[in-house]
């Protein structure tokens, strides 16, 4: 990975240090670009997040609090910052006893060089996403995903996009929300019951859907412990249960030739970009 070269050789000083992220906007493209970033060390540090920091006032009342961070904890924060206005961006560049990431001028000066244009450095780059074409998609396929949450409904199947299906708890809920609301994809999920391993074979309904099907699955002993949260001490929860309906749930899609993985150790991202590559590599392309 391209960040590999920032990987701490003393990632002990992590957990004594603030991270602040700090936009004129929602300040979501910082701290999600940044803690991928964080990723690549051990450790926990403190995360604030400030946004809409779109004027010389507010500014100045950060750096105070990034300044203060500085002096309690006896090492310089971190700030990953989005902000557009050079004037405002000098304030934190100059005045923040902290080390500042600008993480829209790394970029937007030699995109322009190599465009040849000028970016239109604008602040509240979402301010009409209401009225756009992707954003209506994308609620529609949120009020979808949960008309068709856990087996609920049937009905218009055909307009899925992706079905998950996969044993209870498995993580198809969240991965079915995940890509209506950032992919606009409308995805259904069913649960294998015990009666579906009775009969050996997926559920008639999702029969005339199969190629749209994509199975999730889990390691029983993980999948247990999310159980028990759940329900403690239940049959449903327990260790022997949960290795017999992983195992007949994993055997229904090898026997029924659905594309399936495991979701122990992979974050919704990941599965969700998974299903995409899989089922719907156009929506890689936009």
């Amino acid at each position: 990975m391209i960040w590999n070269f920032f990987v701490s050789a003393n990632p002990s000083i992590m957990p004594n240090r603030t991270v602040f992220f700090v936009s004129d906007g929602t300040g979501i493209t910082a701290e999600t670009f940044g803690n991928s970033i964080l990723n690549q060390f051990s450790g926990k540090p403190k995360h604030v997040r400030r946004p809409f920091i779109d004027g010389a006032e507010k500014a100045h009342q950060v750096v105070r609090e990034i300044n203060h961070s500085a002096e309690v904890e006896g090492k310089r924060p971190i700030v990953f910052i989005t902000i557009v206005d050079p004037e405002v961006l000098t304030i934190f560049k100059t005045q923040s006893k902290a080390l500042v990431l600008d993480m829209f001028n790394t970029f937007i000066g030699p995109l322009e060089a190599e465009f040849g244009m000028t970016s239109n450095h604008r602040v509240g780059r979402f301010a009409d996403v209401s009225k756009s074409q992707e954003y209506t998609d994308r609620i529609e396929a949120i009020n979808f995903s949960l008309t068709h949450d856990d087996g609920q409904s049937s009905k218009n199947l055909s307009e899925a996009d992706v079905i998950l299906v996969g044993v209870s708890r498995s993580g198809k809920t969240p991965t079915s929300l995940y890509l209506a609301m950032q992919h606009g994809i409308k995805a259904a999920n069913y649960p294998l019951i015990p009666e579906d391993f009775e009969r050996g074979h997926l559920p008639s309904s999702l029969a005339p859907y199969k190629k749209k099907c994509f199975g999730l699955t889990i390691d029983p002993d993980r999948l247990s412990h999310i159980r028990n949260e759940r329900r403690p001490q239940s049959t449903y929860a327990s260790l022997e249960n949960c290795h017999m309906e992983v195992r007949e749930g994993e055997s229904m899609m090898r026997r029924a030739g659905i594309s399936w993985l495991s979701t122990t150790h992979k974050s919704i991202e990941e599965i969700a970009t998974t299903i995409l590559r899989d089922l719907r590599p156009d929506r890689l392309i936009y």
